[in-house]
């Protein structure tokens, strides 16, 4: 079974993740295998310099992930470009990770860009989206060390609240305690879990 988790910066998607992981989910992390494709001596990361130039690459050769991100997330034709080297990668990464996992396995995606790149969710038998309120996502994004006007415009740049729950099978609220979030998963876990799952409108 695969199953598409996202939701916007600052949502908790990743505490949602660590916590379908202790319910038995094989994560599949896109951000990490992101971070992977274009790490030091690899041939992504070759390409991105080859296409941005050494000015992307930190004092040891890795890269500059804040000067990578100041160029492209100002600029939609870098952005593309940037998106034209990882996201093969990426993919064909995820694709070798699938081919590893068993025919029982429940396999999470933990997609931050799912429905920017995929609208309608295609090859996933479920999609959950992780929420919160903008007032939540701000605190948490400033508790890491972001500006908020640098959090601001990352959520203008992702899917808006009503589009990810336009692609959503499970909406999994995250303004409460870890307590509160816990029993969300369990929740979703459930509909995971149910015999005969099929992809249906949206539970909150």
């Amino acid at each position: 079974m695969r199953i598409g988790l996202t939701g916007g910066v600052g949502s908790g998607k990743s505490t949602v993740a660590a916590l379908l992981a202790e319910r038995g989910a094989v994560i599949i992390d896109a951000d990490a295998i992101a971070r992977e494709v274009v790490a030091k001596g690899t041939p992504g990361l070759a390409a991105v310099i080859e296409a941005f130039g050494t000015q992307v690459l930190t004092a040891t050769g890795e890269l500059d992930r804040p000067a990578m991100a100041s160029i492209v997330f100002t600029d939609e034709d870098k952005l593309a470009a940037l998106n034209a080297i990882v996201h093969p990668l990426v993919g064909a990464r995820v694709a070798e990770l699938l081919a590893g996992t068993g025919a029982d396995d429940i396999v999470v995606n933990d997609v931050p860009l799912l429905v920017e790149t995929n609208p309608q969710a295609e090859g996933f038998d479920l999609v959950i989206v992780v929420e919160a309120s903008l007032s939540t996502r701000l605190e948490r994004l400033a508790s890491r060390g972001m500006a908020e006007q640098d959090a601001r415009g990352r959520m203008a740049r992702q899917a808006s609240d009503e589009q990810r729950r336009a692609a959503a099978d499970v909406v999994i609220d995250n303004d409460g305690s870890l307590d509160d979030l816990r029993a969300e998963v369990d929740r979703a876990w459930a509909r995971v879990e149910a015999p005969g799952l099929k992809r249906a409108k949206p539970i909150e």
